[in-house]
């Protein structure tokens, strides 16, 4: 079982969009695809609405996806061609409370592809790509904190030469692969190859 992992330093930088373009580009890995998403305070796990519930009851929450319309981003991953698909919900920091259930998932799973920064924390990937847009400023603690265990960047391309987010370095990786690319066309040739070479290199390895 390979396990590849999709990252991104803020919402709305094309995580979603990465992830569906490999399973669609690379279909013989017949795709697990699970994103996890972490809601604040207030928020059910359940549900996703505003919730008064006691914490310990809905701390999280995990679904398979059935619908193919493409109008979730989970139903996206099945539109692409994964052979399963899962949302998983938790409370902001409470993913350790899931990870039972993801390690279930996973168990029986070929080749999984996950959308999120948070679970590098419980597993450690074959492959971890990370999604940097230079003009959105925010970028998430736990993309930073993860950031030199990246093995590859995909980054947006942009006219400015100075990124919009603040003391944040990508020295930890100026020495890996640096896909530059450009929204709507997330994944190019050249992800998909590197993709697929290393998760055949790892498979071989592991024989």
């Amino acid at each position: 079982m390979a396990i590849v992992v999709i990252g991104g330093h803020s919402r709305s930088v094309g995580k979603t969009s990465v992830v569906a373009g490999l399973i669609a580009a690379l279909p013989e890995f017949r795709w697990t695809a699970l994103k996890i998403t972490q809601y604040g305070h207030g928020i059910c796990s359940a549900s996703g609405g505003v919730c008064g519930c006691a914490t310990d009851d809905h701390s999280f929450a995990v679904t398979e996806e059935h619908d193919r319309s493409a109008e979730s981003d989970t139903s996206r991953f099945l539109a692409a061609g994964a052979a399963h698909s899962w949302w998983v919900r938790t409370e902001q920091g409470r993913v350790a409370e899931a990870m039972p259930r993801v390690r279930q998932i996973l168990s029986g799973a070929d080749k999984a592809i996950i959308e999120s920064n948070s679970v590098l924390r419980f597993l450690k990937p074959d492959l971890y790509l990370t999604v940097l847009d230079p003009q959105t400023a925010d970028f998430k603690s736990s993309a930073q904190t993860f950031l030199d265990r990246a093995d590859a960047v995909l980054l947006h391309e942009t006219a400015d030469s100075k990124p919009a987010w603040e003391r944040v370095s990508l020295r930890p990786v100026m020495d890996r692969p640096i896909f530059s690319i450009s929204p709507p066309r997330y994944v190019t040739a050249d992800i998909v190859e590197f993709v697929r070479s290393r998760l055949l290199a790892d498979a071989g390895k592991k024989r």
